[in-house]
Order: C-alpha cells, then structure tokens, then sequence
C-alpha cells in the first residue's frame, strides 16, 4: 500500500488550518486517513507548526512519501535531517552518538533562528504602536489648541 504524508484541509473560507496525516495515496484529500501526526496553521506570524516528531519519523523510515508541502513542514522540524543522519549511521558514516551530537546542534540553531524571528516581529509591533501613540497625541494637541484658539475671547484693535 502506497502511504503519503499529506496535509488535510480544515477551518473556514480565507482561513484555513490542516492537520498532517498520513494516508493511502488513494484516498480522498479530506478522506480517510490513517494516523494524524500533527497541524500546521498558516495563519499566524511565524506559521505554527506541531508535528509528533517519532511518528512522522517512523512513517518517512517506513518509506511513506510526503506531499511538496508537508516535505517543507517536516525540513523545518527537523524530521528529513533525523532521517537523513539515520541513513549515515546505518550506512557507517559515523556514529548513533555523533548524529545525535549534529542534531542537537542544529536543533538549537533553528530555535534560536525562530526566537529572534519572534523577538523581531514583537519589536516591530511594539515600534509601529508607539508610532501610532504618538502620532495620536499630536493630532489631540492639535485639536486641543485649535478650540482653545476657538473658544478664546478676540482682541479688537480699539486700543489704539
């Protein structure tokens, strides 16, 4: 039986959310499925991403093919580099403990590279919020001086 790890559509018009299952090829985008090994979610900024890590694992060992779309997902989870340094440990390229050594390493990377995406996105929001505070507080100055300019008595020119 031909097993695709693929992304099976859910949510509403406009927003959509998916869970990563894995399915007969056979079957229906929406049909039946076999296991459910995460969601993704597009929607937010960055996208949100949970995958049970082993289960995708086990299901790419076993040689199920993932969709263009999920094969991305699992890249940025780390599933395809786990793989891939399996394939070196069984091929004798080096050892289980020096795989394990190279993907903590890259594990760490990749949270550190997607905190700083967080921190940067935060520190935007928070630049674009003041921008706005501010730009309110001018415009209430204003507003402010022109009905005191308003409401204020006019001199006439009699004094002279």
């Amino acid at each position: 039986m031909a097993t695709k790890l693929r992304l099976q559509r859910h949510g509403k018009k406009g927003k959509p959310f998916y869970h990563v299952v894995a399915a007969d090829a056979r079957a229906k985008r929406d049909g039946k499925f076999i296991e459910k090994i995460g969601t993704y979610n597009p929607n937010t900024n960055p996208a949100t991403i949970d995958i049970k890590f082993d289960r995708a694992l086990d299901w790419m060992m076993k040689g199920a093919q993932p969709t263009d779309t999920v094969k991305a997902l699992l890249s940025y989870t780390g599933v395809l580099y786990k793989k891939h340094l399996l394939g070196g440990v069984k091929k004798g390229a080096f050892t289980e403990a020096e795989a394990e050594k190279k993907f903590e390493a890259w594990a760490a990377e990749k949270q550190a590279k997607i905190q700083a995406k967080i921190d940067g996105l935060s520190a935007a929001n928070e630049a674009k919020d003041k921008a706005t505070f501010e730009a309110e507080k001018a415009q209430k100055e204003a507003m402010a001086k022109d009905i005191a300019a308003k409401n204020a008595p006019e001199e006439t020119k009699e004094e002279e």
